[in-house]
């Protein structure tokens, strides 16, 4: 996915109200910016840090400019808008980069389904072929612990919505569907992906139960810069570590 326009460099001020961040420009004006993550964003919302900005040109958004990318004090970009990553996971089944997902005909978005009113990201159907229902996260937290090799960990902050599409996913698996948790890591100085299980210990624990009763947990980096994103590798999905906040 490249963006469609140059994005705006700029120097993070302050994140707050979880949807609003005040960015001061290159040319020293000072904006306030959409932020389309609900998350904690560990290690992604310092101060001082550079970021990159979209603009829309809808003259009815309050904020024209929207949160993109940061660059962390480490030196890594990462990919902090969440409403990204189903967009990067359907090309990446385009262009075949991943390949767990091929063979099928049709790609929709944002279908309803399950008993907890959810929408699932994509649903991919064919003829012959068992319904394959794909809920994406997007992962940004990353443990720089070395005893636990840069892992990305999911979520940054407890989650009762991320908690229910787990659950929706299993009663997909038991009405004999195919069920599919994807995590986009949009980052790429991980070496795996697991649970937080200090952040939210509930989510770890429906995420070794959904894998147990059939749910594919999938992982795939992204390479992330300020022209655009795009899924590059599968990571491998770690469900036994049992982090604690000592190790994140």
């Amino acid at each position: 996915m490249d963006f469609d326009q140059a994005l705006t460099e700029g120097r993070l001020i302050r994140r707050y109200k979880r949807f609003l961040a005040d960015i001061e420009l290159k040319d020293g004006k000072i904006i306030t910016a959409h932020t389309a993550n609900t998350g904690a964003m560990l290690g992604c919302a310092e101060p001082g840090s550079r970021v990159w900005l979209s603009c829309s040109s809808n003259p009815k958004r309050k904020y024209a400019h929207t949160w993109e990318l940061v660059e962390t004090m480490g030196g890594t970009m990462v990919g902090i808008n969440t409403a990204l990553p189903p967009q990067l996971v359907q090309e990446g089944i385009a262009n075949t980069v991943v390949q767990e997902l091929q063979g099928y005909k049709h790609i929709q978005r944002e279908v309803r389904y399950g008993n907890e009113s959810s929408r699932i990201d994509l649903l991919l159907t064919r003829p012959g072929l068992a319904d394959c229902f794909v809920e994406v996260k997007n992962v940004t937290a990353l443990s720089a612990n070395l005893k636990v090799n840069n892992v990305a960990l999911f979520p940054d902050a407890q989650s009762i919505r991320a908690q229910k599409h787990l659950r929706e996913l299993m009663a997909v698996v038991a009405a004999g569907a195919r069920a599919v948790i994807f995590f986009v890591v949009q980052r790429d100085d991980a070496a795996a992906v697991s649970p937080a299980d200090h952040i939210d210990p509930k989510y770890g624990e429906l995420l070794r139960q959904a894998v147990d009763a059939g749910v594919e947990a999938i992982a795939y980096q992204a390479a992330v810069s300020n022209t655009g994103i795009a899924l590059e590798r599968g990571l491998p999905v770690r469900l036994d570590a049992g982090y604690t906040a000592a190790d994140a």
